[in-house]
């Protein structure tokens, strides 16, 4: 079964850290491209940022710039991506998904998806 599982979500208050992990079973991440995306309650989803397959390219959304970094271990299947200086605003379930280069901010065309891990930020 090929899936990606995340993990590393939780509560923090607003300054604090957390570091997300993306996790693949079934599959080798080597060939892929890893976006992670965001979804706050009423709100639409959103590319947070993405690394490309060998971990030479690396994007982020201009409001988590210097602040969230995205990183790859292909020897051990993982993405993370580690949160500093967290603010309310980045509060939301927060997904990763697979595909062969990044793609736009929405998401459409990653081929595989995480059930997502919940970060809450607040005081």
């Amino acid at each position: 079964q090929l899936r990606l599982v995340e993990s590393g979500g939780g509560l923090v208050q607003p300054g604090g850290s957390l570091r997300l992990s993306c996790a693949a079973s079934g599959f080798t991440l080597d060939y892929y491209a890893i976006g992670w995306f965001r979804q706050a309650p009423g709100k639409e989803r959103e590319g947070v940022s993405c690394i490309s397959s060998k971990g030479r390219t690396t994007d982020y959304v201009d409001s988590v710039k210097g602040r969230f970094t995205i990183s790859r271990d292909n020897a051990k299947n993982t993405v993370d991506l580690q949160m500093t200086s967290l603010k309310p605003e980045d509060s939301g379930i927060y997904y990763c998904a697979a595909h062969l280069m990044c793609l736009g901010s929405s998401g459409k065309g990653y081929d595989y998806w995480g059930q997502g891990t919940r970060v809450t930020v607040s005081s």
